[in-house]
Order: C-alpha cells, then structure tokens, then sequence
C-alpha cells in the first residue's frame, strides 16, 4: 500500500486513544484552579500561601518520576505503564473531593504528580514508534491538544458542577472518567507497530524501514548520560523550565484572576477561562502543520513564545481596570503560549537517536514540571501577596522571554534533512 493510506489509517486507530489518555490527566491536574476560586481555601481553613503550594505540590511529585517511568516505557511497555497511572491517578483526583485536612490533601497532590509523571513523555515514545519524521510535529500536536482542549471543556463542566453541587463534588465526579478509560486502553493498545492485526504484514514492513533509515541519519549517542550532558540538551532542558513557569503560572490561577478583575459567578469564570484555550487549539493545529510541512521546529517556537511574552506585559500596562481588553491579552498570551509545543517535541527525536532520545524528552519534561512547580506557587504566592495579578504578569513575560533567548541558542545536530531553514 501507498505510504499516504498507510499514514491515514495509523492516525485514525492511534490518535483518538493516545488524545484521549493525556485529555483525561490533564482534568485531574488543572481542576484544582477552580477548587481554589471556589473557596476550598477557607473550607479546608488555608492559607493563600499553602494553596499555592497545594496547587503546585502535583509537579514535585511530577519531576521526580519523569526519567524512572520514561525508561520503563522505553524498555518495558508503554501500554502497561498507563494502564495502572490512569487507574491510579483516577482514584486520586476523586480522592482529592474526600478529604477534610491539610496534610491529607498535601499527600495526595504529590501522588497525583507521581502517579502522572511518566504518562507524557512515555506517550512521547510511543509515538515515535509509529510517526515518522516529518509527522511528528502534528503527532506530537494531536497528543498535546488534550492539553487545551480539555481545559477549554473542563473550564465550564467544573463551573457547572461546583455551581450546582460544591467543589468537592467536581473532584469526584471528574476522577471517575480515568479509571473507566484504563480499561479502553489496555484492550485497544498494542505497543509495537508488529502487534497490531490492522496493519499488513507489508505495511510493517514499510514502516519499520522508514524509521529505521532516519536512525541511520542521527549521529550515535552511546548512553543517556552522554545525551543528558549535551549542549542542545541542557539548554532545552532550561528552556523548558522557564516557559513552564508561564504556561503553569497561567493554567492554575486564570480563574482567580479573573474573578479578582471582575465580580463574576463560577459559571461565567468557566465560560471566560475556556477562551484562550478555544484559540490555543486553533494555533496548535495550523503551527505544528507548517512545521511539518517547512521542517523548521525553532521558527515556530521562540517568535510565540515572544508574543505571549509581549501580550503578558501588555495585560499588566491595560490594568485590571481595562478588564476586557486585559481578558483579550491574556486570551492571546495563551494561544501562543501553547501553540510551539508540536514542533518542541518534535526536535529531540530528530538530534538524538532512539536508544536516548525517550529519556532526553523526559529529562527535559521533569525539568517542566520543575518549572510548572515553581510557577504554579509563585504566581499563586504573587496574586495573594500583592493584592493582584500584576506582578505575576510580569513574572510570566519575563520567564517567556528568557525562553525565547535559549530556543534561539539550540543548534540541532544536521541529518540528511536539516530541522531549520536557512
């Protein structure tokens, strides 16, 4: 068969299970932002400063694990590892609607964030095993978009339930989805291209030798500590840490910053906070699409990353009594923080060689969730130190910008195609 139905047909059976996994762990890390509008502060009887660290305590325990579970992934079994972090991570956030104490809560979130670590970037792996180089842009896209496309749903379910029913009640009702998916999974998924029965035996064949010539382009990496030592490596390594802070930063305190700007109700901060990522999924689709097509990954990296940068300060110049045009900065800011993430993961695959390169994305993943961490409680500790969201803008434009100078310091290795322009 063609290459091009060949193509079709892997993103017609793979695509829909691998958005609808990460979908799903994305509810159950971005739903604690509505928790914390709708006032499980003062029920749990906590401070401004401890709900930030709640709400950032999930990537602590997201950095730590990232490597371990990306290596069994990698050597082990994609399909087995999110089995049981979907079962497992399901039945934590539910939990989460549970409990009556800090500490409690506090263990919980840090479970959260082990329990989802390895799922991204093992997703990640999975997907270089069945997309070839110049798909994985949209690939890479197609598994992200569960990202905003659940935040943009999951905005105005949980300013629905927690209207109807209380914030506890979204916890409980929002953990259940996973642990029915795990099941879906672990029927529908093969990890191996050669396991499946809806490709012919010609149609392995042909992929299997298409990735395997574009391993022969990549220059060898003998060990992962020779890939994690490199110059590329280390530098998106840091790169991602200080884009995380402004993508993290924005995720678990836009409602509350937007109801500090305006008197609104939970459902009309739902409705409001699901419009940057109705617009992050319309530039993730048409960015990772013209990287494929250009083969340029930083082009369509730093200059988003500047513009969400830009539209942070503009936010912070408008004020909070200019609401609207504030709202329609940040609506921007987060549609272009969020665009770039397609062709980023699509670079590691294409310097590094498949023996290393599952690890460097998640070495460069829990490095992100270092940075998510770190800007989930500082914007959360900003916002109520200062009285509102000003400095936490110009703590996120600041993180951006620093981005863009490290993405455009990357000099990928050259293949037989090179990743840039020129």
């Amino acid at each position: 068969m063609s290459k091009v139905k060949l193509a079709a047909k892997r993103w017609w059976f793979i695509m829909p299970i691998i958005f609808i996994s990460y979908s799903l762990a994305y509810v159950d890390r971005s739903n604690f932002s509505f928790a914390a509008a709708a006032g499980i502060n003062e029920d749990l009887g906590m401070t401004k400063g401890m709900s930030s660290l709640l709400g950032a305590l999930f990537f602590l325990g997201y950095f730590f694990f990232q490597i371990p579970g990306t290596i069994y992934a990698e050597r082990r079994s994609v399909k087995k590892l999110v089995f049981w972090c979907l079962v497992l991570w399901g039945a934590f956030a539910s939990l989460t609607g549970i409990v009556n104490s800090v500490p409690a809560l506090l263990i919980i979130r840090f479970m959260l964030g082990i329990v989802e670590a390895a799922v991204m970037p093992a997703l990640l792996v999975y997907i270089s095993n069945w997309f070839t180089q110049s798909e994985r842009s949209r690939a890479n896209t197609f598994l992200i978009l569960g990202n905003p496309v659940t935040v943009l749903w999951m905005s105005v379910l949980s300013g629905y339930l927690i209207h109807a029913f209380g914030w506890r009640e979204m916890f409980i009702f929002e953990g259940i989805p996973a642990v029915i998916w795990a099941f879906f999974w672990w029927f529908l998924v093969k990890d191996k291209p050669s396991e499946v029965s809806w490709l012919s035996k010609n149609e392995k064949q042909a992929l299997a030798d298409a990735l395997a010539e574009e391993q022969d382009n990549i220059k060898a990496v003998a060990n992962y500590g020779e890939a994690f030592r490199s110059r590329n490596i280390v530098l998106l390594c840091i790169q991602y840490f200080t884009w995380s802070i402004g993508v993290y930063g924005f995720v678990l305190w836009l409602p509350s910053i937007l109801r500090a700007g305006k008197s609104m109700g939970m459902v009309e901060a739902g409705w409001l906070s699901s419009a940057p990522y109705l617009a992050a999924t319309i530039a993730m689709i048409l960015v990772s699409w013209a990287s494929d097509k250009l083969r340029n990954r930083k082009l369509f990296i730093w200059p988003l990353l500047l513009i969400g940068a830009v539209a942070f300060l503009g936010s912070w110049a408008v004020g909070q009594h200019n609401f609207w045009i504030s709202y329609g900065l940040l609506v921007i800011a987060g549609a272009a923080m969020y665009a770039p993430y397609g062709p980023f993961f699509a670079i590691i695959p294409e310097m590094l060689p498949k023996n290393v390169s599952g690890g460097a994305m998640a070495l460069i993943n829990s490095l992100g969730a270092l940075g998510s961490f770190f800007g989930s409680w500082f914007v959360g500790y900003l916002n109520g130190s200062t009285g509102g969201p000003n400095a936490s803008f110009i703590f996120m434009a600041s993180s951006l910008l620093v981005s863009v100078i490290l993405t455009l310091m990357v000099k990928p290795e050259k293949t037989s195609e090179p990743l840039e322009a020129h």
